[in-house]
């Protein structure tokens, strides 16, 4: 079966409350097993506590325009886990990407709860829409690798998901959710278990994206952590922990999301007719977010709600811009200046 028609059986699952499709034979469920357990040993072991980036980006405009809020909700990797400082954090990375494309200071708000799962959704909203004054103007949710790890059932996986940005949309945000990342790229995780977890994890990020493009919001494919130069490079993109991200990895995530917030907000350069020479354009949902979760950072938002063969989706793969960390940007003026005093010393 191909992975659009199961992403469709799970979506339309969750909308309807029917139950878990399952993927593997009892036969293998031994063997898996041992795998995780061998896995469990090489991955994971963080547990200190994510930095805190909540605050205001964009200071130098702050007297002159009202923030954009922002928020971050989902598991370990909305919040950060992994690295030691709060500018490294892909709350902070979007946020300051985001400050600097629409001139405008950017108020951040991250509840985002590392071991997290899609059902804990519904009380991170919650949070959120508790005072009506203060709705995010935009909302990032990544979320899933729990669900996986912890064999939640898809189909309940992305009907809680789906019930959050339904939430979201209907109190005036805008949404993105950065879908689940493929678990078989973890460099610790080995046959047969690498095979399955990839499958799993494409398969519920396919679906996850048919649920929140019904819903109205616009989903980013994290892929094997959102490009090609994850695989290439595992050791730098992963954390001292083998499973989540370093900071250069979360730089990665921060600029495939980036765009696509913007976009949301209607700042983004490009316009949103497909480009054909990037493969872009107009597909049923369910083909659309097949493709997407097979490609990192590749953007999937509603286009038409009726067609052929049901919705249709516009699919993008917008440019990306380079996020800088505040120590990054230190380094560079550093060396700026550096060289500017060194040309005036041979001027003299």
């Amino acid at each position: 079966m191909s992975r659009a028609r199961v992403a469709r059986r799970i979506a339309a699952g969750a909308a309807f409350g029917g139950g878990g499709i399952g993927v593997l034979g009892a036969a293998a469920v031994g063997l898996l097993l041992a795998e995780v357990q061998l896995a469990k040993r090489s991955v994971g072991g963080d547990s200190s506590r994510p930095p805190g980036a909540d605050g205001l980006y964009g200071r130098a405009v702050a007297d002159v325009h009202a923030p954009v809020r922002l928020a971050l909700l989902g598991d370990s990797t909305a919040a950060g886990q992994g690295v030691r400082r709060a500018g490294q954090t892909p709350g902070a990375l979007i946020a300051q990407g985001l400050a600097a494309v629409a001139e405008r200071p950017v108020a951040l708000r991250n509840v985002a709860l590392p071991g997290a799962q899609s059902d804990d959704l519904d009380r991170q909203v919650s949070l959120l829409l508790a005072h009506p004054s203060s709705v995010p103007d935009v909302c990032v949710i990544m979320i899933g690798a729990n669900d996986v790890t912890h064999r939640i059932a898809p189909t309940t996986s992305v009907r809680h998901l789906s019930a959050a940005v339904r939430r979201l949309r209907t109190a005036g945000a805008e949404v993105v959710v950065g879908t689940c990342p493929d678990l078989g790229s973890v460099e610790q995780v080995y046959q047969p278990l690498r095979w399955l977890a990839r499958r799993v994890s494409r398969q519920l990020a396919a679906a996850q994206t048919i649920g929140v493009v019904e819903q109205g919001g616009r989903t980013v494919s994290l892929g094997d952590l959102l490009g090609p130069e994850f695989t290439a490079n595992p050791r730098e993109l992963f954390g001292p922990d083998n499973y989540h991200p370093s900071a250069e990895g979360y730089a990665t995530a921060a600029m495939a999301i980036l765009p696509t917030v913007c976009a949301a907000l209607a700042l983004w350069p490009e316009e949103e007719r497909p480009d054909a020479l990037r493969d872009e354009g107009f597909l049923p949902v369910a083909r659309a977010a097949a493709a997407a979760a097979a490609e990192g950072g590749t953007e999937v938002t509603a286009a038409m709600p009726t067609g052929p063969r049901g919705p249709w989706a516009l699919l993008k793969r917008r440019r990306r811009r380079r996020i800088e960390t505040p120590e990054q940007e230190s380094v560079r003026g550093t060396a700026g200046a550096a060289g500017a005093g060194a040309g005036a010393a041979g001027a003299a």
